[in-house]
């Protein structure tokens, strides 16, 4: 059970401009980078394989497959630093974990679509 005032603090940090997207869906998401003084945007693709937590300190993770080597990615969503994220692709899963794809390649990685 969480203390009441550590949640109404929380709730003034939540950001509601994302997309609804789950374990699964392909996304892109945009990150700000800062290099020296200067303030860029990388854009990062790939597949959401986990969702945990909940509030603030709610976390998801993308991977892709970056010239033949997987590269995993943990955001927190209600980051600054996330400009936005884009819903590219939803896919049937039946799973809340998606970890059995880092062994993946190939046909065997492909997930069906399903329309939203």
């Amino acid at each position: 059970m969480r203390n009441k005032l550590i949640e109404l603090v929380e709730a003034s940090q939540l950001r509601t401009d994302f997309p609804e997207f789950r374990v699964g869906d392909n996304v892109r998401v945009h990150v700000r980078i800062r290099e020296g003084g200067k303030e860029r945007i990388q854009i990062f693709e790939g597949l959401v394989i986990s969702k945990k937590e909940s509030g603030t300190r709610e976390t998801f993770t993308v991977r892709k497959i970056s010239f033949g080597i997987g590269v995993n990615r943990t955001f927190p969503l209600h980051s600054p630093l996330i400009s936005a994220i884009e819903v590219v692709r939803s896919n049937k899963v039946r799973r809340a974990k998606l970890y059995y794809m880092k062994n993946r390649a190939g046909k065997s990685a492909r997930l069906k679509e399903i329309k939203r």
